[in-house]
């Protein structure tokens, strides 16, 4: 079953793995960014997430509202975690400190993997799409990789926020 499911694979999804772990990789390194740029890959993740959860159930409520529960509480606990430690504002380059962290490679898997996983799923079980637990299980999945994402880019602008409220940008 499971080199079936390989098999059956488009390749352009291999291509686009490929390019999510080196997309992960390149978080592992410490950067300077501008902070719309610090903010780009949180935003554009949450919106795959998004996109993820609408194609396979739709946009009705009690999917979203699994993915907002979701988001919520990943960010409630990277706030009680500590955050994002490192973020820091340099004013001679006007940009952001972005440390560098593994944890982006693993939410960017997670969210290609749900997403994966999801769709061999219903492929294989179609009935699985009005599953309320099921729908609910995958929506609130979904939200915690966002909210772990989004807890990133707030991380950034914060940095940001803090050194132009203190006049030093």
């Amino acid at each position: 079953m499971f080199t079936a499911i390989l098999h059956h694979t488009p390749s352009w999804v291999w291509w686009l793995l490929a390019g999510l772990v080196a997309l992960g990789w390149s978080q592992s390194r410490d950067r300077l960014l501008t902070l719309q740029r610090a903010t780009l890959l949180p935003l554009a993740m949450v919106g795959l997430s998004l996109y993820g959860l609408g194609s396979a159930f739709g946009w009705g409520t009690e999917p979203l509202t699994a993915w907002v529960a979701g988001a919520a509480a990943a960010l409630a606990a990277v706030h009680a975690a500590g955050g994002w430690r490192g973020f820091e504002w340099q004013a001679s380059a006007r940009r952001v400190f972005v440390p560098g962290s593994w944890m982006p490679m693993v939410t960017i898997l997670g969210v290609f993997g749900i997403k994966f996983a999801v769709g061999v799923m219903l492929a294989m079980q179609p009935a699985l799409r009005s599953q309320a637990a099921f729908i609910g299980a995958v929506a609130l999945v979904y939200g915690v990789f966002s909210g772990l994402f989004f807890s990133r880019g707030i991380a950034s602008w914060q940095a940001g926020r803090h050194a132009l409220r203190a006049g030093r940008a």
